[in-house]
């Protein structure tokens, strides 16, 4: 890495943690509220490295034509004498007026000295697009940290690098390299992409469906302002009402949690499509646990803490993100269905189970009046099928369809909390006849004003994901309408809206410190049973009666004192799965039995060589009740993870678990249990003992804040099983692992 002299730069060579810890603090005075407002407003921009050659500058010339700017655009470039039909100045330092914004289209090599330049000028704001910096490697890390360096000591709050820049729909900015397909509709979806060309992707999806963005915004390798910082600037526009996110990576949970937390309290949801996901730290192999906890999984339980819906295509990203931002939100689950086709009304319902939403019966008054505008042959019942009959018969200027008039009187019904409306129905262009448009149009009107004054929401939706016609999208982009395009795609909308609503004030803090007091490590690896034993139980947490034997006499004597049947098992920190080398003996009910078990128990540990033998274990027997799996691994990214399902051998084969990021309390715990599938097992399915679900979830949080005491050493606390029987609820196994630091 070379400074402004041609030398090499020793801090970043040798010192490149203390750079970027630098770069970090000091950048964070240049991504505030106030700076990022101005940055995504630029009135005029200069395109440094800009001629009639450069493919980016034509791309952000013609963003700019298609947004409407309405600024100035100055083409830089130290040997052409115009560029695009505008002049060219040859360096930032010849510039006399205020510029809000520099592109930076210059080589790598160029980057730092345009930055110079760029503080010279009194230009605050700056997009790199330049790539080869971290994203190829440590040599390339090195020369993006002080690229950073040079941008913080020039005053200067950088987008990028490696970046396509942003656009802002409703102050018609757009610094983007790339194509932006026409027209471009300004909206409430605000978006933010880990990603460069997928920009373009979303773009032709948002327009093809009219969807309206405010501002859309390229990250890149995000060396100053990153995900975060968007995310904060979109919870505070006043122009976004929902935010779509494309993530490749959470680098800092603590920080996007704050911001999900922020955007829940100020009413604007986020839908997220996270993408990658790697196999899970072998560090707590030793555990069940960690083969339930994938790093996937654990991501999806914390984004469902955040109350951040997360989705699997761009359709349903976008899609989910206009219903949000265009809908009025639905006030429940009841759903009251309009289409003209008794196959749709087939295909909503069984979408509609899937999401769990419902269509109700329309209350007697409804259908009586429904049934008024019906052919004889048509029955008024939720879901409505008004046939294909309105739709073969020509009706005069103003009045109004069969599935207007039920429209009309759907939304009076007290049994429903939205409507789902299959009746937005408009040609690829507006017909030459000037009667049947202006009955279009005239209806248009009517819906509009009438689902706009309607007591509860009412939603439309498209039969299929076709692209919408510029006729179309020129009628409903007038009216603030919008349709969600295919029933599939529509209904996914809804249910993931609906999740939204309903957890909406329920955020959960994700990688917060805990509040508990830590407690000295001085082992790496698994614990002996008797000591993780003790550990839970110093805690609070019920442990099966047992003790440890060291000779066969003081088993028969454990056994005495705790009462037959028993379990014994070897106790070594070395042997953790025990039953694999026959280390286990369970339902020992007399002396001469216990004698055996501990011969024959102690004897298979003496084929394991390296193992270190406490004593064998002796315990009371359990029988009866259910077996749940409680435990706690170290999810890289989000930190501890709790994991919470049917335990015992049912674990891997069902993989029924509910996970959180910790910390969380008891309630918190009890709702992970009404998640699993297997709840029956525990509520009293076929005659069984109900279990005592608060106990449950008081013993299962006391081990969560137990593994919490272990701080950083942590690597893995299970209880399998965690053995519950109405209101008995005790840990028959324990497993801890650690890495003393």
């Amino acid at each position: 890495m070379l400074n402004e002299t041609g030398a090499s730069n020793p801090a970043s060579q040798h010192y490149p943690g203390i750079l970027r810890t630098a770069n970090h603090r000091a950048s964070r005075e240049l991504v505030t509220p106030d700076r990022l407002r101005q940055f995504f407003a630029p009135r005029s921009i200069a395109m440094v490295g800009a001629s009639d050659n450069s493919g980016w500058a034509r791309f952000i010339v013609a963003s700019c034509a298609t947004s409407g700017f309405t600024g100035r655009l100055i083409p830089v470039h130290p040997t052409a004498a115009t560029a695009f039909g505008l002049p060219v100045v040859p360096s930032l330092r010849n510039i006399t007026e205020q510029v809000d914004l520099a592109f930076i289209l210059a080589p790598i090599q160029a980057v730092e000295g345009v930055l110079d330049d760029v503080g010279t000028a009194g230009i605050k704001n700056a997009i790199v697009l330049a790539s080869g910096y971290r994203e190829v490697g440590e040599e390339g890390r090195a020369l993006e940290d002080a690229m950073t360096a040079r941008a913080i000591a020039n005053g200067v709050t950088v987008l990028g690098p490696n970046c396509l820049g942003f656009l802002n729909a409703h102050t018609t900015s757009a610094p983007f390299a790339l194509n932006v397909p026409p027209p471009l509709t300004a909206g409430p979806v605000g978006i933010a992409l880990q990603s460069g060309a997928l920009a373009s992707v979303v773009l032709a999806f948002a327009r093809a469906h009219g969807i309206g963005v405010s501002t859309l915004t390229s990250l890149g390798n995000e060396c100053m302002m990153g995900t975060i910082d968007v995310l904060n600037y979109l919870v505070e526009d006043d122009a976004t009402r929902v935010i779509c996110l494309f993530l490749e990576e959470i680098s800092d949970p603590a920080a996007f949690a704050q911001a999900a937390a922020r955007a829940d309290a100020a009413g604007k949801p986020i839908v997220a499509l996270k993408v990658g996901s790697s196999a899970v730290g072998q560090q707590a192999a030793l555990a069940h646990t960690g083969s339930v906890a994938g790093d996937d999984a654990v991501v999806d339980a914390a984004l469902r803490q955040l109350n951040v819906i997360r989705v699997t295509t761009i359709e349903d990203l976008l899609s989910t993100g206009a219903l949000l931002g265009y809908d009025r939100w639905p006030r429940g689950r009841r759903m009251g269905v309009l289409t003209a086709s008794g196959g749709a009304c087939d295909i909503i319902a069984d979408l509609a189970s899937a999401q769990g939403l419902e269509i109700p019966a329309f209350a007697p008054s409804t259908e009586e009046a429904i049934a008024a505008h019906l052919p004889p042959f048509a029955t008024a019942h939720n879901p409505l099928d008004v046939t294909g009959y309105g739709l073969a018969n020509t009706r005069s200027r103003g009045a109004r369809t069969a599935i207007d008039h039920a429209l009309d009187i759907a939304v009076d019904d007290p049994n429903l909390d939205f409507v789902l409306f299959s009746g937005v129905n408009l040609p690829d262009a507006r017909p030459p006849d000037e009667a049947m448009a202006g009955l279009i149009e005239h209806r248009i009107d009517w819906l509009a004003e009438r689902m706009s004054s309607a007591p509860i929401p009412v939603i439309p939706i498209g039969s299929t994901c076709v692209d919408m016609s510029g006729y179309g999208r020129s009628l409903l982009t007038g009216k603030g309408m919008h349709v969600l395009g295919g029933l599939d795609i529509g209904i996914t909308a809804l249910g993931n809206g609906l999740r939204w609503l309903e957890n909406r004030g329920r955020v959960q803090p994700v990688s917060q410190p805990p509040a508990v007091s830590t407690r000295p490590v001085s082992t790496s690896g698994p614990w002996s049973e008797a000591a993780a034993r003790q550990l839970l139980t110093s805690s609070g947490v019920p442990v099966v009666p047992g003790g440890l034997a060291t000779s066969a006499d003081e088993a028969v004597e454990i056994a005495r004192q705790l009462g037959t049947p028993v379990a014994m098992k070897i106790c070594s920190a070395q042997v953790t799965h025990k039953s694999d080398i026959g280390g286990v003996a369970l339902g020992l009910t007399s002396e001469s039995d216990v004698r055996a078990a501990y011969e024959k128990v102690r004897a298979a540990a003496d084929a394991v060589p390296s193992a270190t033998v406490d004593g064998v274990l002796v315990t009371a027997m359990r029988s009866g009740g259910a077996e749940l799996l409680a435990g706690v691994t170290v999810d890289p990214t989000f930190g501890p993870v709790l994991a919470v399902g049917l335990g015992g051998i049912w674990v891997e084969v069902l993989r029924d678990t509910s996970l959180r990021v910790l910390p969380v309390d008891a309630a918190e715990v009890r709702r992970m249990l009404g998640e699993l599938r297997g709840l029956p097992v525990l509520t009293g399915a076929r005659g069984t003992k109900p279990a005592d679900l608060d106990g449950v979830a008081a013993a299962i949080a006391g081990l969560a804040m137990t593994a919490l005491s272990l701080g950083s050493a942590l690597r893995a606390v299970e209880v399998n099983p965690l053995w519950v029987d109405g209101d008995e609820v005790e840990a028959l196994d324990v497993l801890v692992v650690t890495e003393a630091g």
